[in-house]
């Protein structure tokens, strides 16, 4: 059964979806009127049927993941299978990208399907257990049913940018033809630009807050499954430095899913990021330290 807060972030999540796939079906009805409206709602219905059945063979993909036996990578592998049984998950698939920025994702559709990944580099800079903290995080995602989630969002708001362009090229070549006079052509034009270049825009919103959220989110349940939020903040610390000294083979697209956004960057970019500021994320993470030491001694 799902808990309080997870039956509230579903909702949420919910409506959010149901947010973009509505401005997908208004991009279609100023492309192709009625028609195109429908086409869009039918291409946001297979797009997110696709997303649900192949999201995790996607990302493995285009992160260039491989799968490792325990044998192949035991320390990795036993970490993952203590932090899975602490939280009651079926043991996920373990996989390792080549790439040395330090980083790591889970992605699948359910817990029964999951996989986790961890990047060549991140195996190089954090200690048994900060690595512990990040495979912990990671498994919160999953728990929480996140890596489903960020697919569909993903997918969604990708058509949603992709339609807008094709409305660009209508708009160059032969405008929206909406209305059945002068008048009311012009008006769908204004709305055709408006919609056009805005609708991008609030798709890219609504995915950075539902990863925003999501990301505090697993923070603290990686926290509580790994027992140890202050590993997890010294990971982070790592990592972003990390991120920011070396290059990375990630695929831009593929940003939202890492624990970390592997394309740093400040000022206004910042703004538009899949994540939350790392600073912030630790803060939360040091002050459930506190929280927990308080409990621990009030104990006593």
């Amino acid at each position: 059964m799902l808990s309080r807060q997870s039956f509230g972030s579903t909702i949420r999540t919910t409506a959010m979806l149901a947010l973009l796939t509505g401005l997908l079906v208004v991009i279609g009805r100023a492309v192709g009127g009625p028609g195109g409206m429908l086409i869009a709602f039918g291409f946001a219905i297979a797009m997110n049927f696709g997303a649900y059945w192949f999201s995790d063979k996607i990302a493995l993909k285009m992160a260039g993941a491989k799968e490792v036996t325990a044998a192949e990578a035991p320390e990795l592998h036993g970490i993952v299978a203590e932090l899975a049984a602490r939280a009651a998950l079926p043991m996920p698939r373990v996989y390792i990208v080549d790439d040395p920025t330090p980083n790591a994702f889970a992605t699948g559709r359910d817990p029964q399907h999951a996989a986790v990944a961890a990047t060549t580099g991140i195996m190089g800079i954090l200690t048994r257990d900060e690595l512990a903290g990040v495979m912990a995080h990671e498994l919160a995602h999953v728990k929480h049913r996140d890596t489903l989630i960020q697919a569909i969002v993903a997918t969604v708001a990708g058509s949603i940018t992709m339609i807008a362009n094709m409305a660009q090229w209508a708009m160059i070549f032969g405008g929206f033809g909406g209305g059945d006079d002068e008048e009311d052509g012009g008006g769908s034009l204004v709305g055709g630009l408006l919609m056009v270049f805005l609708a991008p825009i609030a798709a890219a919103i609504i995915q950075f807050a539902i990863s925003r959220s999501r990301e505090y989110a697993a923070d603290a349940g990686g926290a509580a499954i790994n027992g140890d939020p202050l590993a997890l903040a010294s990971a982070l610390r790592k990592l972003e430095r990390g991120a920011e000294a070396l290059p990375t083979t990630a695929q831009p697209a593929m940003a939202h899913q890492y624990i970390i956004n592997p394309f740093a960057g400040g000022g206004m970019l910042a703004l538009f990021s899949t994540h939350p500021p790392v600073a912030e994320r630790i803060a939360r993470l040091e002050a459930l330290a506190a929280a927990d030491s308080r409990v621990a001694v009030g104990a006593d």
